[in-house]
């Protein structure tokens, strides 16, 4: 005979049905390359990112991180270049100030400052973009799903 299911017990259940989906803006140069070299080399690491290349980290506005957040997403990842490699000579020092304004913006919005992140990873550190990417879902797995999110 099987056991009735109890509240708790549907409730872990979807816990452990809980994937976060992650958007990540990836530079061109660097980190989409880092990216892609995690992907040749087989470096396994979740596949809850959604890449969205960009020419240059600087680029990403914030409104665009908090339509994500607002509109179904978990997280967002900006990966940009190691600052002094940005070939757009100090787009990701615009990025970094950028973050700095969606910063505030999350707690104005009442989201978890973890839901995003700004990483600095060069073309050949596909390693340290899978981990990224991993330290990010377990962190979200913690969170649990966005406010934000619909159902």
């Amino acid at each position: 005979m099987t056991e009735p299911m109890t509240q708790e017990k549907t409730e872990e259940k979807k816990e452990e049905a809980y994937e976060p989906l992650i958007i990540g803006f990836c530079c061109n140069w660097c980190s989409y390359a880092a990216a892609d070299l995690a992907g040749v080399s087989r470096t396994q690491y979740p596949p809850n990112i959604r890449v969205i290349r960009v020419m240059c980290s600087g680029m990403v506005h914030p409104n665009l991180v908090m339509d994500a957040l607002t509109k179904g997403a978990d997280g967002v990842l900006i990966c940009g270049c190691h600052p002094g490699d940005c070939h757009y000579r100090e787009g990701n020092l615009t990025a970094k100030k950028r973050a700095d304004a969606i910063d505030l913006m999350l707690e104005d919005f009442g989201l978890e400052p973890e839901r995003f992140r700004l990483e600095w990873i060069s073309a050949s550190e596909g390693k340290r973009f899978a981990q990224v990417v991993t330290e990010m879902v377990d962190e979200l797995k913690k969170l649990g799903p966005s406010p934000y999110k619909a159902g």
